[in-house]
């Protein structure tokens, strides 16, 4: 289903743009780029939970998830809130995404399951967290990765790495993404350099922006009654 695919699939960017404080570290003595992108992938793959937050700037084609909030397992479950683009309004959700099934609740009236004839749709959340498919994939595809610098993002030191990755791994995760993307990555610059925040920036000045937080805390995922 579309819906949960879109949310599913900008939650496997792992990252976010996020403003910091830049460090006056000279380049050359940053860490090599593909080394901190295989080393946040292997923490990445480890993953059994997350808090995430995810903001849509601007018109990123092929995409009407505008925002979401909310937590998720690495079995897929997941639960929180968002805001879609339908018929060219802004449409507040609560979604609960438990085993195969997604639960929506609109502004009005309660939660409704996702038609079963539309299961063929579904988005693996799983792949989320998958290292083949999901935010490991995204880091280890990462082209032309670059060290930039050193920031410090919500309170943690972080690398800022920088590149690009093509439509087709962009895809995988962003059904209907129609174009490559300028991306960056915040990894922590301590223990395995998990991935934090990163941004996709697409045309027009349009960008996807995803964090990462509170990694394994327990998170209980309730279907609604």
């Amino acid at each position: 289903m579309v819906i949960r695919r879109f949310l599913w699939g900008m939650l496997a960017l792992t990252a976010v743009v996020a403003t910091g404080c830049s460090s006056d570290t000279p380049d050359e003595s940053l860490p090599d780029g593909p080394a901190l992108l295989e080393d946040a992938a292997t923490a990445t793959s480890d993953i059994q939970s997350a808090h995430f937050t995810l903001q849509v700037n601007g018109e990123v084609k092929g995409l009407s998830v505008q925002g979401l909030d909310g937590d998720l397992t690495r079995e897929g479950d997941a639960q929180g809130t968002g805001t879609l683009k339908q018929a060219g309004q802004l449409v507040e959700v609560a979604f609960t995404l438990s085993g195969d099934t997604l639960y929506l609740k609109g502004p009005t009236g309660g939660y409704q399951e996702v038609p079963a004839a539309l299961s063929s749709t579904l988005y693996d959340p799983s792949a989320v967290l998958d290292p083949e498919r999901g935010v490991a994939k995204l880091l280890t595809s990462l082209q032309d990765p670059v060290t930039e610098a050193q920031e410090e993002i919500e309170g943690a030191q972080t690398y800022k790495v920088t590149g690009t990755l093509g439509k087709d791994v962009l895809a995988g995760l962003l059904p209907g993404i129609q174009s490559e993307a300028d991306v960056s990555f915040w990894v922590r610059a301590d223990g395995e350099h998990l991935p934090v925040k990163a941004t996709a920036a697409f045309p027009d000045d349009a960008s996807v922006d995803v964090t990462l937080s509170d990694v394994d805390k327990p998170v209980t995922v309730t279907p609604p009654a």
